[in-house]
């Protein structure tokens, strides 16, 4: 069986730590503040807190997607280990970057027609992606699976997992173009917590609108309980991310900890990275688990 590696986009939001202990290889987005580039790294050139305070100063901050080049340079490097690859993209519903990773792929194909190179669209991202991220090194490192039944079971299973979101500020939904301005100003005022998932076409979808951070919190834990794989006897594990509001994730944590006592180790909590913070901003909570199939 010929080696290969298990490589994703830096929007899983993982920890550099993370990706050394799974032994998956990463390639950054880019980050715009004020027009000075930074890469979107594990490192965090700069911590969260420090981004979403430039944020609500009101600097301006995009993002740039991973374009094609820049994978071809990516994925040459280990095809000229005798590596193949089994890259998991960000999802084509909310970036361009599957496409830009497909045109590598396409590319590089006819320069190492002896490789395997698959580029799968996650359909999903955050730390959404980082626990898909997770399983495939537990198959890949502790079961011996090889890079073909890798590809076919996150092809198989991508859609059973669960992304579930709120958050507490809706003004950077607005300014990403999510939310209308009306809909933002009256949802701050009256204090109204959205929550979303992603649908089975990788897309961020509106699903329900709460009073209240508690309430929308616990709204999210019943979509656990409803869409659980096994239900409360899950034994999966279960991730959580924040933008700058880890005391409302702690405190999910404990509930899903609480309810699911059968999960595999405890919630594991992240920070939102910087490419997905600079269109949430602060206040964002997202929930990951393996359950029906969206």
């Amino acid at each position: 069986m010929s080696e290969y590696i298990l490589s994703c986009c830096s929007t899983a939001d993982l920890s550099k730590q993370d990706f050394l202990d799974l032994k998956v290889e990463y390639i950054p987005f880019h980050v715009y503040i004020d027009g000075q580039h930074y890469y979107d790294d594990p490192d965090n050139v700069f911590p969260p807190k420090k981004l979403y305070s430039m944020m609500l100063e009101g600097k301006d901050v995009k993002t740039s997607q991973i374009n094609s080049e820049e994978f071809i340079e990516h994925f040459t490097k280990f095809l000229k280990q005798g590596k193949d690859i089994l890259h998991i993209a960000f999802s084509s519903g909310l970036s361009g970057v599957y496409e830009s990773a497909a045109r590598a792929q396409r590319e590089l194909q006819k320069q190492f027609p002896e490789r395997k190179i698959y580029v799968v669209d996650s359909l999903g991202g955050a730390t959404g992606q980082g626990l898909i991220m997770d399983k495939l090194s537990e198959l890949k490192n502790a079961m011996g699976y090889s890079i073909d039944q890798l590809q076919g079971w996150i092809e198989k299973n991508k859609l059973r997992l669960h992304h579930w979101f709120t958050s507490t500020d809706l003004t950077f939904f607005v300014k990403g173009g999510r939310i209308s301005k009306a809909a933002g100003f009256i949802g701050n005022i009256l204090k109204i917590c959205p929550v979303l998932n992603v649908d089975k076409l990788g897309k961020l979808r509106f699903v329900s609108k709460v009073r209240s951070k508690q309430k929308a919190l616990a709204e999210m834990l019943k979509r656990m309980l409803d869409h659980a794989q096994d239900g409360q006897n899950y034994n999966q594990k279960c991730f959580i991310s924040h933008s700058e509001c880890y005391d409302d994730a702690a405190v999910l944590a404990n509930w899903i900890e609480s309810k699911f006592t059968k999960l595999t180790g405890k919630v594991k909590i992240h920070n939102i990275g910087p490419t997905l913070g600079c269109h949430c901003g602060p206040g964002t909570i997202a929930l990951f688990f393996w359950g029906d199939e969206r």
